[in-house]
């Protein structure tokens, strides 16, 4: 299994309003990924049941460099600036995988 690099996001979302667009945030934004960036192997985005204002985020990349690279894209900077706007709090987990299974790489 290749090392990869992945991370686990939770946003706190202010209310039923931020939420709606914190999801239309997240909906023009995953096609971008999806389509521009081959080192991001896992993007997917959670919500919780139970909590319905809490969206958590697994996201795997093949390496440091490709999660480097998935910063530097003009889609992730423009969700990066807008987030702010609908979210009370962000908590990030960095994390190294040490066994399992991956997806195939693209």
């Amino acid at each position: 299994m290749s090392r990869g690099f992945a991370l686990v996001v939770r946003f706190r979302l202010h209310d039923d309003v931020a939420a709606k667009g914190f999801d239309a945030l997240v909906a023009r934004t995953t096609p971008e990924i999806e389509r521009l960036e081959a080192g991001t192997l896992a993007y997917v985005v959670h919500s919780v049941p139970g909590e319905p204002l809490i969206r958590v985020f697994y996201e795997l990349y093949a390496d440091r460099a490709a999660f480097d690279a998935h910063e530097q894209q003009p889609h992730t900077k423009r969700f990066l600036a807008d987030r702010a706007q609908y979210t009370s709090g962000v908590d990030v987990t960095f994390m190294q995988a040490d066994s399992g299974k991956a997806p195939m790489p693209r």
